[in-house]
This record gives structure tokens, sequence and C-alpha cells, in this order.
């Protein structure tokens, strides 16, 4: 079996949706399928291309039996609502030659779109077409309704009406869709796709990295924190994270002397969270972590923060909270029970309403002084990251997923979809 997969994101970008596409590759290249990647220069989450890959070409290279090619794309430095559509269709238009080379030399079997970015997807199609391939679209976020609740695009504008047109076109013509949650697996739906054509493929926990810690993370002492307690938010610093209530909630809290709250990560609203948090020293912020240190990282909090904003929470299952629940910890989210994120942190922690710091703090000040319950709630994340959220799993099932729509492909009548 032959695969191709599109994803504007992969390594070495160590945070987010590139985390899960360049671990999707390397469990199918390592299992006997052809696989070949084509992704873009990695700038991700800083919106900075990384240093080494500033190079207006095409950049090939081979790693753990994957072969890839790096595109080179725009990456606007303030990913506003019109620049980050540029920043897109750059992608669209220099990897549209690499996929249908790939199509016509390698011709692959299943072609993957991982979205974002569904700007890409026509490109993608015309090569599934090329190859009579089964044309597959991954969604990670709907990132035309993201871009709406986060105001980077208006819904009844000209752009907005555009965006919403086009993606109904592009969900209608694939011959598989999956997503990461039941929510938005319902939202497929909604969008007209039918049900025999969709598959739940979820993100999962690093379960063999990332492992509870039994005392004090050593990364702590490395990184200067000398109080009792850690608060830990780490992922990217963007619009959809809502993470303006963070400096908000500890305003609430400075009479916790006992208390750090670590920001780790990068992103456009990193600044803006830095001025925001500029008198309070409780706030500290720090780089990305490499992926060896993961598990030291996540095992420093006493605490996982993972704000949200509202409208956008079924949108997205934020990839950052399946390693929190294999660390051990529980995990203070701002969001509703019945959201998809609701439903994978209940009883692993604490759920507040979105845009609400007063009432974060308080759950994080309840938390702080409740030892015994932290210990359950951390107890049970680890428990339901083994039973839901185990790689192996997942990504066995979508090997014989596409073993199966291969063999449909190879019978005498023909795929029963639509290609």
């Amino acid at each position: 079996m032959r695969l191709l997969i599109v994803s504007i994101n992969y390594a070495p970008e160590i945070i987010s949706t590139g985390v899960y596409t360049t671990g999707l590759a390397e469990f199918m290249a390592q299992n006997g399928v052809e696989t070949h990647v084509v992704t873009a220069h990695p700038y991700y989450p800083a919106w900075r291309t990384f240093e080494g890959w500033r190079r207006p070409w095409w950049t090939h290279r081979k790693e753990r039996e994957v072969d890839i090619v790096h595109c080179p794309i725009y990456v606007p430095a303030k990913p506003s609502g019109l620049r980050r559509i540029l920043h897109y269709i750059s992608f669209a238009a220099t990897s549209l030659p690499i996929m249908l080379w790939k199509s016509i030399v390698r011709k692959p079997d299943i072609v993957v779109l991982i979205a974002p970015s569904i700007i890409t997807a026509p490109g993608v199609l015309a090569a599934a077409r090329l190859c009579r391939a089964t044309a597959w679209l991954h969604v990670q976020d709907y990132e035309v309704e993201a871009a709406f609740a986060t105001g980077l695009l208006q819904e009844k504008s000209r752009i907005g009406r555009a965006a919403k047109a086009f993606e109904s076109w592009v969900l209608r013509r694939f011959d598989r869709a999956s997503s990461i949650s039941s929510p938005m697996l319902r939202k497929l739906r909604e969008k007209g796709v039918e049900t025999s054509r969709i598959m739940e493929l979820r993100n999962w926990a690093n379960i063999e990295k990332v492992r509870p810690l039994e005392g004090p993370s050593p990364l702590k002492a490395e990184l200067g924190i000398t109080t009792r307690y850690v608060a830990l938010y780490s992922g990217n610093l963007a619009n959809k994270q809502g993470l303006e209530v963070l400096p908000e909630m500890a305003r609430r809290l400075q009479h916790r002397e006992d208390l750090t709250i670590a920001i780790c990560g990068d992103g456009p609203m990193r600044e803006t969270l830095e001025q925001m948090a500029a008198d309070m020293p409780m706030i500290r912020f720090f780089p990305l972590q490499p992926i060896d240190r993961l598990s030291d990282l996540l095992g420093m909090a006493d605490v996982h923060l993972l704000p949200q904003i509202a409208g956008a929470e079924d949108l997205v299952l934020p990839s950052k909270l399946t390693n929190m629940l294999a660390s051990g910890r529980p995990v203070l989210a701002t969001t509703a029970p019945e959201t998809a994120l609701g439903q994978e942190v209940e009883g692993a922690g604490v759920l507040v309403p979105a845009g609400d710091p007063a009432a974060m703090a308080k759950a994080l000040d309840d938390l702080l002084a409740d030892p015994e319950r932290r210990a359950q709630m951390g107890q049970l994340a680890r428990e339901r990251a083994l039973d839901r959220w185990d790689m192996q799993a997942i990504l066995s099932r979508l090997k014989a997923e596409f073993e199966l729509e291969l063999a449909a492909d190879r019978l005498p009548t023909g795929n029963l979809s639509s290609k």
C-alpha cells in the first residue's frame, strides 16, 4: 500500500497538528506502508520560519522511512484573517506540483489531506483523481468556523460567505472524512457528509514518553521555579485558546505566594500576554521544551490549565489534552460539560465557564487546597489516556480502514465510494 499525506504542519514542529501528522506518517511507514509527505517549511507556533529553513526552494529529506518534501510558503508575522488566507494559498500553490508529481510517479492508493489547510483541497483532489486513489480528508480543526469564532473573518462578509461555500464544496468531494471527536463528526454529517464515509480518528497520548512522575520534576529546578505549586499552560499562544483569562485569573490569586503560573509556548498572543502580566511575577513565560523533556514538563504541573474561547469548544478538541491526561495530573478547562472537551475532562479535572476568570481562580484555589482530590483526578486522567488515547490502537484501526479501502478498490465491481 502507498500513502500520500498532505499537511501544512509536520516535524520538526513539536506541538499541535504537526505532532500527530508526524506520528501518523511514521507509524504507517514502520508498518509496511510506503509513505510520502508533502508539507511546508516549519514555522509553527511562533509564525516564524525556523532557523535553517529560510530558503525559497523545496527541501527533500527522508526520516524514519518517511519520504518528506517541505515546500516554501509565505508566513505572516501577524496572522490576521487575510494574511492567514494568503499563507494557506501559498502552501496550496507550492505543494501542487509536488502532489501531482507524486501522484504520477508513486501512484499512491490513499491521499490524505490534514485540515487545516482546506484551501489545499482542490490540488489534493486532483492528485487523487489522477492516480485513482481514495481521497481522504482528516479534520483537526474546522478552520472556517474557528475564524468566525475568533473574529479573524466575519461570517456575513463576502470573504466569509465564500469560505463557507468553498468548505461545503470540498467536503462533498472527498471519498472519506474523519475527525477527532464525536461533536466534530456530527458537524461533518451536518455539513452533508454521508455517515458511511465518516470515521473517528482521535489524536493520541504518547503513553510511552509521557508518564506520571513519582517525585518533583527536575525541570522545575532547572527553570528556576521555587514555589510549592505550579499551574501550567503549555502549547500554542493564539486567539482561539482564550488565554487572556490567565492574567485575569492570576490577579485574583496574588495572595498565593506558593503558586507559579507557568506559560510555556509561543505564538501570536505571547506579546499581548506578557504585557497583561507585566505587573504579576506569579506568571512566568518559558519557551517550548524539547520532545524528550515532555514528561518532565507536564509532570511539573500540579494542575494543567486548558482555556478555550466560548463558541469554539466543538470546532476543535485541543491536541494538548491527550498528553495532559497521560501525565496523571488534573485539568482545569474552560468549557461546558456537554462539549467534547468537557466530556473528556469530566472526572479527570474541573470545568468552569469560558471567559470567567473568577470561576477559574476559585477552581484552581480549591484544587490546590485538596491534594487527595487532585490525586484521584490525576489517577483517572492517566486511566482515561490509557483507555481512550493509545497510539498503537488508534493508528492500527486507521491502517485497517486504509486496507479495507484498498481492497474495495480492487473488487471487480469497483469501489463503493464515488471516485
